[in-house]
């Protein structure tokens, strides 16, 4: 059955292809459409115009959708029909999912943002830690479950920027991993590590008594405790 769907799908999108038409597209139609639109809470649909061509980047990849109308395309990649739209209320622009049951009507799925946006993870990677620590929390306030702000996604990054001796930046991100999953005993313990790796053993040491505390199996936190003690004062 999903091999007959995939194939359904492919001969679909090349009969669609076929069918693109040449479209002229105003100035004005193309200023008021090309940006930014909002996929989720951590990705975005580029829209753009090359000449009479009209292009989407999403997820990296750069597509061609087929024109349909001047306002309607569809992408193969998403096996969706798109019309851009413009609430009625608010004038936001969106693109709009065009429904296979009924074409009529009209929904607003993907609103369009400012240029100079930045998703949480394009915070995350110019290495803007607060901007990207606002926009993860705004993301676990709508959905604390999303998987845009699950713990092992910083840990890992976290530990790849220890491998490349970037402690500053892997304690950031770590320390953000801390304020998502303020009762994770492994956070704090990551933590920990990237303290002592750049030299900080006191920090080390607060972090590991964190750690421990919520897990006491926590053995890598109980070796380190054992063998340093910091000065009372200092605490």
């Amino acid at each position: 059955m999903r091999s007959k769907a995939i194939h359904l799908t492919i001969l679909l999108a090349t009969i669609l292809i076929g069918c693109s038409k040449s479209i002229e597209y105003s100035e004005t139609f193309k200023k008021q459409t090309s940006g930014k639109y909002l996929y989720n809470p951590d990705e975005i649909i580029l829209v753009y115009y090359e000449g009479n061509k009209l292009h989407l980047n999403w997820k990296g990849g750069e597509i061609e959708p087929v024109a349909l109308e001047e306002n309607e395309f569809f992408v193969p990649d998403m096996y969706k029909k798109f019309r851009f739209v413009q609430h009625p209320q608010t004038n936001e622009r969106y693109l709009s999912v065009i429904s296979e049951d009924n074409e009529e009507n009209v929904s607003y799925d993907y609103l369009k943002i400012n240029d100079n946006y930045k998703t949480p993870s394009s915070h995350l990677k110019s290495g803007n830690y607060k901007a990207a620590l606002k926009g993860y929390l705004e993301i676990k306030k709508q959905d604390s479950t999303s998987s845009y702000i699950e713990e092992r996604n910083f840990n890992s990054l976290g530990y790849s920027y220890l491998r490349d001796n970037k402690y500053e930046d892997a304690i950031e991100v770590f320390k953000i991993n801390t304020i998502l999953h303020p009762y994770s005993s492994n956070v704090f313990d990551s933590l920990a590590d990237a303290y002592l790796r750049n030299g900080d053993s006191l920090q080390a040491y607060s972090n590991y008594v964190k750690a421990l505390n919520m897990d006491p199996r926590n053995e890598r936190a109980q070796r380190y405790l054992k063998v340093y003690k910091p000065e009372k004062d200092k605490l």
